[in-house]
């Protein structure tokens, strides 16, 4: 392990990498992402795309952006054709671990609910406004959404979201506008219509994954229930 150039972070070695995670075991996961799954790292797949320059943006970009409610990256490893990000460990695992099991659920009461969605809109107006280019996260949603032992909210996996430009082809999900499933199209307002899916989410204490893959529209689904 060494210091690293941006940021003051840390440049791991990978034997360092392997036993951290356990060898990357699959009780250590926290999360699935569009092109890595994340546990206390996130390990680049090998069919991302994402090459070397990419891997340096991502972390460039992550470093520069330092905020309570955004994931804090400490590290990475780039060694042979591995490139692993190192992030902070935050207890409490996802929102949607929180969401999905009904004990676990009970937890969510309003006055929780409430500050996990004003900090949730402190980060996201951090990528949005106080990022230079502006960042889209493209994938927001419950399981991207991080707590810690005091629940406290953090925005993870922002750090592969195209820059303020141009269209990309995503897996369709109820967070996704309808302008992007309709037009392929994306800017910071889709990022906007996905948080406000979170919000009822968090409102209603009901999950929407299931419901909103069908293809419905949100406002179809919402009228389609109790």
């Amino acid at each position: 392990m060494k210091q690293g150039d941006a940021s003051e972070l840390l440049v791991y070695d990978f034997d360092s990498v392997l036993l951290a995670t356990d060898n990357f075991n699959v009780k250590n996961k926290l999360g699935q992402g569009r092109f890595a799954p994340f546990i206390t790292v996130k390990r680049l797949s090998s069919i991302s795309g994402q090459g070397i320059a990419e891997f340096k943006n991502e972390i460039l970009l992550i470093s520069k952006l330092q905020h309570r409610n955004l994931v804090r990256l400490v590290g990475y490893c780039t060694e042979g054709e591995e490139k692993t990000i190192v992030y902070e460990y935050l207890l409490n695992k996802s929102l949607d671990a929180f969401l999905s099991d009904s004990t676990e659920k009970a937890k969510l009461h309003w006055a929780i609910c409430f500050r996990i969605i004003l900090e949730v809109t402190r980060g996201l107006l951090c990528l949005q406004c106080n990022s230079c280019p502006r960042v889209i996260h493209q994938v927001l949603r419950e399981s991207n959404i991080l707590l810690d032992e005091m629940m406290n909210p953090t925005i993870s996996y922002f750090g592969l979201a195209q820059i303020f430009e141009g269209t990309q082809d995503l897996p369709y999900s109820g967070y996704m506008s309808p302008e992007y499933v309709m037009d392929g199209k994306f800017s910071e307002k889709s990022d906007v219509y996905s948080f406000g899916v979170l919000i009822v989410e968090l409102i209603s204490i009901n999950l929407s994954i299931g419901k909103l893959s069908s293809g419905l529209y949100l406002s179809k689904s919402l009228m389609n229930r109790p």
